[in-house]
């Protein structure tokens, strides 16, 4: 049985976009998929799923990449601090959650080069919370769990605290015991090279 106060109610969306795409050589955020470029998919995406406010963490290249989206209906952070790694960018993210809705209680951590993600999985992600009042509800594909992960309010300081170059996934590992996950089997597919958005393309 779930008890009433694990059980989330209000489920944002943050999606972290703020990196340079250095492996790549380009914005990675503008490469196109299925007739629009990769953030703009995973923007609609999120759009499609109850998640609300959705909020997008740009940095390297965010005026370009502003130009060329459509930001309606979402709420765009710009992190200056992106160079020093990951970590910023999520604190950007909950920062700018918790400026805007104190009474959200979990948001949905997305990267924009997971193409696979869909309003399906998203919504899985929030299912499975309530089915089983886990605080963590992480991705699983291969042989590890990461993004798209729901997190409860209850981690928001944790997830502030992160330094440098380090993801959720450090918290979903020293918190086994609240995890829950949700099968992803394509989110081991990201974009990082030119030969990942080839293998995509085909």
């Amino acid at each position: 049985m779930t008890s009433e106060f694990n059980v989330i109610k209000n489920c944002a969306a943050i999606i972290l976009a703020a990196g340079r795409s250095s492996r790549l050589g380009m914005p990675k955020q503008l490469l196109k998929y299925q007739n629009k470029n990769l953030f703009q998919h995973t923007i609609d995406v999120a759009k499609q799923s109850p998640a609300q406010p959705i909020i997008v963490v740009l940095g390297s290249n965010a005026d370009t990449i502003l130009k060329e989206i459509d930001t309606s209906g979402i709420y765009v952070v710009k992190n200056d601090d992106w160079q020093s790694g990951l970590a910023s960018t999520i604190r950007s993210g909950i920062q700018a959650l918790q400026t805007l809705d104190s009474n959200i209680d979990s948001a949905i951590l997305m990267v924009c080069d997971q193409p696979y993600v869909t309003p399906d999985l998203l919504n899985s992600l929030q299912d499975k919370q309530k089915k089983t009042g886990k605080r963590i509800i992480a991705s699983q594909y291969g042989q590890t769990i990461g993004t798209p992960a729901l997190f409860h309010k209850q981690f928001f300081s944790q997830l502030m605290n992160l330094k440098g170059d380090t993801g959720a996934k450090k918290i979903m590992m020293q918190n086994t015991d609240l995890l829950a996950t949700i099968s992803f089997p394509q989110g081991s597919i990201d974009i990082d090279t030119i030969d990942d958005y080839k293998a995509l393309e085909e």
